[in-house]
């Protein structure tokens, strides 16, 4: 199986960059599909984006597009997510997320392996 282990999390301005980063465990992790989903407090974990195993394909969700951008690093065991131009309503815990079988666009119920999650605090 895969260990997910998620770092780079903080408090920034509206406005500002900042990039989380995931890395796991095993030499099995270029064969996974990874990605990022968030929760905020009292909402329902949300997907964020999606990258392919091969890191040629990537998928976001509408609130993200043009602003976040995944990427993988195989040699490195390492899934990122830079986040630019960041919103108050982007503040949640993000979770790096891996399944082996599956497509970019799976409900976050059928990731089979999951981070503890890291906090990404946006002030205005």
């Amino acid at each position: 199986q895969v260990q997910l282990v998620e770092s780079g999390g903080g408090l920034v301005q509206a406005g500002d960059s900042l990039s989380v980063s995931c890395a796991a465990s095993g030499r099995t992790f270029i064969a996974y599909t990874m990605g990022w989903f968030r929760q905020a407090p009292g909402k329902e974990r949300e997907f964020v984006a999606a990258i392919n195993w091969g890191g040629t394909d990537t998928y976001y969700a509408d609130s993200v597009k043009g602003r976040f951008s995944i990427s993988r690093d195989n040699a490195k065991n390492t899934v990122y997510l830079q986040m630019n131009s960041l919103k108050p309503g982007d503040t949640a815990v993000y979770y790096c997320a891996a399944e082996q079988y599956g497509s970019l666009r799976m409900n976050s119920g059928n990731w089979r392996y999951w981070g503890q999650g890291t906090q990404v605090t946006v002030s205005s």
